[in-house]
């Protein structure tokens, strides 16, 4: 594939994301702050982002699966944080998945929980996934000689 179908497929798959739900205006404006003097950015906040998401959806699942009882003031404040930093990156669907979880969390909900729980890693682990592929394809774009084009997705 030359640079020029590599671009193209960026911007058509870019746009999929918003137009999917997974990404909302919080990562085009992390897009913007990239630049020639800081030109992994993007992919620096978003590898934080990952890191620390990993952690607190390990800490969530062990505060959950106690058999003593689920501490939900410890599960609401994890997922508080995951919520955060979701909503940070742009990461819409994985916030949104939180917002519901923290309702079950006030309800002390325990299924409900488990199922949040449960959502919530299936959206972090699919735009994980839909951001590294994107990551990717930026990588093989560059080392082709060209340049992301973040000026052809129109909405930044």
């Amino acid at each position: 594939m030359d640079v020029i179908q590599m671009q193209r497929t960026w911007v058509e798959y870019t746009k999929s994301l918003y137009r999917e739900g997974f990404l909302d205006s919080q990562f085009a404006q992390l897009q913007l702050l990239q630049d020639e003097s800081n030109p992994d950015f993007v992919v620096e906040v978003v590898s934080l982002f990952f890191e620390d998401s990993e952690r607190l959806l390990n800490d969530l699942t062990k505060v959950i699966d106690q058999q003593q009882g689920v501490d939900f003031k410890k599960v609401d404040a994890h997922v508080h944080q995951l919520k955060g930093s979701s909503s940070s990156i742009g990461a819409q669907r994985v916030k949104n998945a939180c917002v519901a979880f923290r309702s079950f969390c006030d309800e002390q909900n325990i299924e409900g929980s488990l199922r949040c729980l449960h959502q919530v890693k299936q959206e972090y682990y699919l735009v994980k996934n839909k951001l590294e592929n994107l990551f990717s394809l930026e990588q093989k774009i560059v080392a082709a000689g060209g340049s992301v084009p973040v000026d052809e997705l129109g909405f930044l």
